[in-house]
């Protein structure tokens, strides 16, 4: 074989590699497939429903803030919280439940969860849920990747658990053009808002100062176009009619 033929073959299997490589990394981020147990974005639904959500937290900083926006619009959202800041503010845990909202697990350190071991991700998983559990919730948690990212292993572990994985399908504030303008993504969701939708929004950090102003008027805007807000648990409920 010469030269030029082994360079060939060989810069075939990099392009191939390379290939499968970028269809990896597409995949890990989908929010509609994996290959195992149930992942959802949102529902089919006719019914005008739409699942506010938010990830990260809690803290002692913006938790009374943003409980006091959703009392003040008579609505229920749900929380996918990170192990460790549970740790940290277990007392603002315990006002979201009082509150009546729905608690998500959004694992215990915000890892990406690829290329992990079986018991890195086991663990992630269970010690949230446990101290999810210590505080008093009872009802079904579910669980949403941080990042969005997940592979093989996490998909299957959830799987064995019966713990079902939720996406989304609309995060105004994790846009570039949108996220330091409250009314721009207002607007955005006012105009990509659709049956059976979940929205994610991330109000914890201190540099979401816009995220968290347009909290407020992204819930007004969607109650002026007929939307009912409902917990992730009940849009499921929905998508099983």
């Amino acid at each position: 074989m010469n030269v030029n033929m082994k360079l060939k073959r060989r810069l075939i299997a990099l392009i191939s590699l390379l290939i499968s490589a970028y269809t990896l990394f597409l995949y890990s981020k989908s929010r509609n497939s994996q290959l195992f147990g149930t992942i959802l974005s949102s529902v089919k639904t006719n019914d005008k429903i739409v699942a506010l959500t938010f990830d990260d937290g809690p803290n002692s900083l913006y938790t009374d803030s943003i409980l006091a926006i959703l009392d003040s619009a008579d609505i229920k959202a749900t929380f996918y919280l990170v192990g460790k800041e549970i740790e940290s503010h277990p007392e603002e845990l315990r006002k979201i439940i009082s509150h009546g909202h729905e608690i998500g697990n959004h694992s215990y350190s915000h890892t990406r969860m690829i290329l992990k071991s079986y018991g890195f991700i086991e663990d992630e998983i269970e010690h949230t849920n446990s101290l999810i559990r210590k505080s008093g919730y009872s009802a079904e948690i579910t669980f949403r990747p941080p990042y969005g990212k997940k592979l093989f292993l996490l998909p299957y572990i959830l799987m064995r658990k019966k713990i079902r994985t939720i996406m989304w399908n609309i995060e105004p504030d994790s846009i570039d053009s949108l996220a330091s303008d409250a009314g721009r993504m207002t607007k955005y969701v006012e105009q990509t808002i659709e049956p059976g939708s979940i929205l994610l929004m991330h109000v914890w950090p201190e540099s979401r100062t816009h995220s968290r102003a347009a909290l407020l008027p992204i819930i007004q805007v969607l109650k002026e176009k007929q939307y009912k807000f409902v917990t992730v648990s009940q849009l499921l409920s929905a998508n099983q009619k």
